[in-house]
């Protein structure tokens, strides 16, 4: 079963230090909001592959492919801004350490920051990736293990700022694709309990600072 530093949104510095190799982890994934050197270094020192979605606070990442070490815009050579070798799976499905992820970064859009959508095109965004999902299933055989994303669906843990709204279309998302998990971060607990919400057999969980879990 792949075990997982699961990190989102709040620094922890003391695993931004050598003291994070003492976790025996077989990959890193990030839900979004934590600078992207601190992810690069969370997945070097553990000489593991690093899964992500970026978050409202986070830059955009859009237009931006990559070809083993090459970083492409617009058909030009450019740096990657994201983190060193982290593999973005916003809006993508990604295969890593024998898990499926699903993944839909960003949150509601609140004012012209990167990384927010409107219900709307959220919604339109989360329709593609199920076909995306649905049609890989159909080919290999695989479901989605882990829908990422930054932002909760809406009420299932969110907030009533508007900032902190979820989103609507998750509901639809975890109905089409039935992960066994949707990991989220953007919701800061302030130091209360957050337990886990349950939609069929999926498990929603708020994955703010950091978690070690085992899939």
């Amino acid at each position: 079963m792949p075990k997982a530093l699961v990190v989102s949104d709040e620094v922890d510095e003391r695993l931004w230090t050598d003291a994070v190799r003492g976790h025996a982890v077989d990959l890193v994934i990030g839900a979004g909001d934590l600078p992207y050197d601190y992810l690069a270094f969370l997945a070097g020192a553990l000489d593991v592959p690093c899964v992500f979605v970026p978050g409202n606070h986070d830059p955009d990442l859009s237009g931006y492919t990559r070809y083993g070490g090459l970083s492409m815009k617009d058909g030009f050579p450019t740096a990657w801004p994201g983190p060193a070798g982290g593999i973005n799976a916003d809006g993508r499905l990604v295969d890593v350490a024998g898990l499926r992820f699903a993944g839909l970064g960003g949150s509601i859009r609140y004012n012209d920051g990167p990384n927010q959508w409107t219900q709307r095109q959220q919604a339109r965004r989360a329709r593609g990736l199920v076909r995306r999902a649905r049609f890989r299933r159909w080919r290999d055989g695989h479901d989605v293990d882990i829908l990422l994303t930054h932002s909760p669906p809406r009420n299932l843990g969110d907030r009533e700022d508007p900032p902190h709204r979820g989103f609507a279309c998750l509901h639809r998302t975890i109905e089409a694709l039935r992960p066994k998990w949707l990991l989220h971060g953007h919701i800061h607990p302030h130091g209360e309990p957050v337990p886990d919400r349950v939609v069929g057999t999926t498990r929603i969980r708020n994955v703010v600072g950091h978690r070690i879990m085992e899939f």
